[in-house]
């Protein structure tokens, strides 16, 4: 089985205000762009909530602008510094998760068809071979 030694950061809950964060995990010397370190334990990130809002923002600016537009003015509203390249490879790497998560969710469908017709095949199979054993007996 292959280890993966790149962790992900998790989705925010969609609700009717909005979305709601979570704390995560901190596994490398970097900070990602939205989250702050836990006064209390390193190890730990605290999501800021505006910064995370106008990342989001920044996501559908993509369409229209470029990284470079985008980034200045996401480093403009939110006081806090991101390069272009760095937008962009985030935007990247989750557009990458959401297409890895989206064919492991097709994945888990198809081998559970699978999985349940190799089950009735094999019952069939087994019901046969009892019925010629029965029979010859």
């Amino acid at each position: 089985m292959k280890i993966k030694k790149q962790w992900t950061l998790p989705s925010p809950d969609k609700t009717d205000e909005g979305f709601v964060w979570h704390p995560v995990v901190r596994i490398g010397r970097h900070i990602p762009f939205g989250y702050k370190q836990d006064p209390e334990d390193k190890d730990i990130l605290l999501p800021i909530e505006e910064e995370l809002e106008l990342y989001e923002k920044a996501k559908a600016f993509l369409k229209q602008y470029s990284y470079r537009d985008v980034a200045n003015w996401l480093s403009t509203q939110s006081g806090r510094r991101i390069s272009h390249v760095g937008l962009m490879k985030r935007v990247k790497i989750e557009k990458k998760r959401k297409t890895t998560a989206s064919n492991q969710r097709y994945l888990a469908k198809r081998y559970k068809e699978a999985f349940e017709k190799a089950q009735k095949l094999e019952g069939r199979i087994l019901s046969q071979e009892t019925r010629e054993a029965s029979s010859i007996s």
